[in-house]
């Protein structure tokens, strides 16, 4: 029972730290919450299906593909409904324009895929492993794990994620020095979709190929940017983790509706404790 509790929770949490740094992701260049998240992660399953299910390619090629068409969607999400708001004195509109583009794409995909759950193969055929050790478990925690090693390198030793970096910290700072900041900005909601995706490809054989995944990944995949601090993807890691573990440890004990009450409960008492998150940087008033 502990081995399903630590293997199921690590897969679960692993995902919904990817949906945090997904969100993360197109936070650091905009300083925009896009709840488009939840369905970039439902999308990777979904295209993760069509490709390799229906249109028979190989695992390789159907990820590519894959990651391709989400990022490709990112960018619209940054044309669609983030830069319009970003011209507009208030700002905060972007919580209706990305939900209505989430609603959108998920009654899209209903329409278009379909409404029940369908089935994601199997990626690696040469395991045999089964239970707490079969790849649905591990797949996730390795995607998550090359995922933070990645964007840490990117962030730190390239000039595009050192640019991406300035543009978070200051974005008037950084196109006063030049920097292409709208570009950047595309290409970190690009980069954000292919990870969103990735969260829905590897926990594909856990959540299947199903549209009503988006909503279920928006909510859970936040919880882990509240936990860890908005702009914090170490934190979202292991915020996400812990969710994980946490949840997967109540739906063995509590079960069904209870699990979720444990898990707003647990939430609710951390955000009282550390409004800011448990490694986020506490506000600062400027006088």
């Amino acid at each position: 029972m502990l081995a399903s509790i630590l293997a199921s929770g690590l897969a679960v949490g692993a995902i919904y730290a990817l949906i945090g740094i997904t969100y993360n992701t197109m936070f650091a260049t905009s300083r925009v919450m896009s709840f488009t998240a939840g369905q970039l992660g439902m999308l990777g399953g979904v295209f993760g299906s069509l490709f390799i299910l229906q249109f028979q390619l190989p695992v390789l090629p159907g990820l590519a593909l894959t990651l391709l068409a989400a990022a490709a969607i990112g960018v619209v999400t940054e044309f669609v409904a983030v830069r319009p708001v970003l011209k507009s004195l208030d700002q905060h509109l972007y919580v209706l324009s990305t939900l209505a583009l989430a609603l959108m794409i998920q009654q899209v995909t209903a329409i278009e895929w379909s409404t029940e759950p369908r089935p994601f193969p199997r990626l690696l055929e040469l395991t045999t492993a089964h239970g707490p050790w079969d790849q649905k478990y591990w797949l996730p925690v390795v995607a998550c794990a090359v995922t933070i090693l990645g964007l840490e390198y990117l962030y730190k030793r390239t000039l595009v994620g050192r640019a991406f970096v300035a543009v978070a910290e200051d974005n008037f700072a950084a196109r006063a020095l030049g920097l292409p900041e709208r570009n950047l900005r595309v290409a970190s909601y690009a980069l954000a979709g292919a990870i969103g995706a990735l969260a829905g490809f590897s926990g594909g054989q856990l959540l299947l190929a199903f549209f009503a995944n988006g909503p279920l990944l928006n909510f859970y995949g936040f919880i882990p940017v509240a936990l860890g601090g908005l702009g914090n993807n170490r934190g979202a890691v292991i915020g996400g983790l812990a969710l994980g573990l946490f949840q997967q440890a109540a739906n063995f004990t509590v079960g069904g509706i209870f699990s979720s009450v444990a898990v707003f409960t647990l939430f609710i008492i951390i955000l009282l404790a550390a409004p800011q998150g448990l490694f986020g940087a506490a506000p600062q008033r400027r006088v």
